[in-house]
C-alpha cells in the first residue's frame, strides 16, 4: 500500500464509481476520457489491484473497488473541509432548485431573507439524480428531491432531511376533454401516454417515480427523449409534441397548457433536502433551520386523505 496516494486519482477512481461510465465521470470531471482512464490505470498501479471491470457493454467496481470507495469519499471530504478552512471568508453555498417554482426554490428564498450576510446561489439541475452527482464530485453543495430514486452508491454519499411531500399533476393541452376537470381522477389517465422525462439521466428518480404509479393503471410513459434544458424549449417540444405531462402542483406555466391536480388517489412526490455527507458550511445549517420553519408552518410533511406514495419511500421519510 503506497503511502502518499494523489487526490486527483482518487477523486478519478470515486467519479467513475458513481457514474459506471467512463465518458460521463470524464464530463464531470471536466478532463479528457484517456486523461481520466490513464488516472484510474495509475491508481490501479499503486494499490497492486483491479477496480474496475471493464466490458465493452458496462463498467462494474471490483470487491477491491467496493472496498475503496467509502475510504476514497471520506478521504476527499476532508480535502474539499481543509480547502474551505483555508479560503477567505465564507464561500456561496451552491444551491440547487430545479426550477424557479416549488419547495427547494421556497426554501431558498427563506433562508436568503433569515441569513442575509451569506452568499447562496441557486443552480437549476433538471433532476435531483445528477444534482446528486455534482453534490458527490464537490461542485453543488445542496438540492431536493426523491432520493430513494437515486442509486445506492448516490444515495450512500448524502445525508438528507424529509421536506415535502408535493402533490403530483398532469399538465394536459388545453382541448384535452381531461382540461375541462378541476382534477383528475387517477383512473381516467388509463389509455394515456404521459412523459416523464424518460431518456434524461439526470431525472431517473421522476422517470421512476412514473412508472411505479403507472403500474397496472393502463397508462403509458412517453419513449426516451432527449434531455430538454430550459423552461423555453420544455414548452415547445411539449406543445409540438402534444405530450401530456407528469408534473407537480408547484409546476412552470406553460401557455395552452392546463395543470390538473390528480385524485383517487391523491398521488405524491416525496421530497427531501439533500447535502454531501460530511459538509460543513453555515449556509447549510441556515437552510436545515428554514426547512424547519416551513415544515411546521406549513404542514409539508402531512399527508392528505387518500394519499400514495412508493412503499419504497417509506422509510425515507
Amino acid at each position: 500500500m503506497p503511502h502518499d496516494i494523489d487526490p486527483r486519482l482518487l477523486r478519478a477512481f470515486s467519479a467513475v464509481a458513481e457514474d459506471l461510465h467512463f465518458t460521463r465521470a470524464a464530463a464531470r470531471l471536466y478532463v479528457a476520457q484517456q486523461a481520466l482512464s490513464r488516472d484510474v490505470r495509475r491508481l490501479e498501479r499503486e494499490l497492486g489491484c483491479a477496480l474496475f471491470v471493464r466490458t465493452t457493454r458496462q463498467v462494474s467496481l471490483t470487491e477491491d473497488g467496493v472496498r475503496l470507495l467509502p475510504y476514497a469519499r471520506r478521504v476527499l471530504g476532508a480535502y474539499d473541509e481543509l480547502a474551505a478552512a483555508w479560503t477567505d471568508g465564507v464561500r456561496p453555498l451552491l444551491v440547487d432548485v430545479g426550477a424557479p417554482v416549488g419547495a427547494a426554490f421556497e426554501l431558498l428564498g427563506r433562508a436568503r431573507q433569515s441569513a442575509p450576510e451569506l452568499e447562496f446561489v441557486a443552480r437549476f439541475h433538471s433532476g435531483l439524480t445528477g444534482a446528486a452527482a455534482e453534490i458527490v464530485a464537490g461542485r453543488l453543495d445542496v438540492s431536493a428531491g426523491r432520493i430513494a430514486g437515486l442509486p445506492g452508491a448516490l444515495r450512500d454519499a448524502l445525508e438528507h432531511r424529509p421536506l415535502r411531500y408535493e402533490r403530483m399533476a398532469v399538465l394536459l393541452p388545453d382541448d384535452h376533454p381531461l382540461a375541462a376537470l378541476a382534477e383528475v381522477p387517477l383512473a381516467a389517465l388509463a389509455g394515456e401516454t404521459l412523459y416523464a422525462a424518460a431518456g434524461n439521466p439526470a431525472t431517473a428518480e421522476w422517470t421512476d417515480l412514473a412508472e411505479r404509479l403507472f403500474a397496472g393503471r393502463g397508462i403509458g410513459l412517453a419513449a426516451p427523449f432527449p434531455e430538454i434544458e430550459g423552461a423555453e424549449e420544455f414548452a415547445r417540444v411539449i406543445r409540438k409534441r402534444r405530450w401530456s405531462v407528469l408534473a407537480s402542483t408547484d409546476f412552470i406555466e406553460v401557455e395552452g397548457m392546463a395543470l390538473r391536480p390528480i385524485v383517487d388517489p391523491v398521488p405524491l412526490s416525496p421530497i427531501s433536502l439533500v447535502w454531501r455527507k460530511g459538509l460543513r458550511h453555515p449556509g447549510l445549517e441556515v437552510m436545515r433551520g428554514a426547512a424547519d420553519a416551513l415544515v411546521a408552518e406549513r404542514a409539508w410533511l402531512e399527508r392528505p386523505p387518500g394519499a400514495w406514495i412508493p412503499v419504497v419511500d417509506e422509510s425515507y421519510m
